[in-house]
């Protein structure tokens, strides 16, 4: 299974795959035609209120891991996420974020979530 993280910001690579945008807005300054998006489903984005609780500065990391995998464990949220295991596991699925840190973002959770 072959999943990773990007920036939407960088262009798009002849491996990325089945390119999934997970941020519940459109990335700020970026063309929809040349993000080269196949997927949007922001069921599986952080909730607006999570997301809003982590960007105010109110927790930590490891706590927004953990309230993000209980929303993933959601069923609508787990429904897409079967999907996109059974894609990962026919070839390689790109997470795009517009995140300045992709590695302490909610994309990064979502990655483990779906090679565990």
């Amino acid at each position: 299974m072959s999943v990773r993280v990007r920036r939407i910001y960088e262009p798009p690579q002849p491996d990325d795959g089945l390119r999934v945008l997970v941020d519940r807005l459109w990335p700020r300054g970026m063309a929809k035609d040349a993000a080269e998006v196949d997927e949007w489903p922001k069921t599986l984005t952080p909730s607006t209120e999570l997301r809003q609780w982590y960007h105010a500065g109110e927790g930590d990391y490891e706590e927004f891991r953990r309230r993000y995998e209980a929303e993933l464990a959601e069923p609508g949220a787990a429904e897409l996420l079967d999907g996109l295991r059974t894609a990962a596991g026919k070839g390689p699925v790109t997470l795009l974020t517009a995140s300045k840190d992709p590695a302490q973002s909610h994309a990064a959770v979502l990655a483990g979530v779906l090679s565990d």
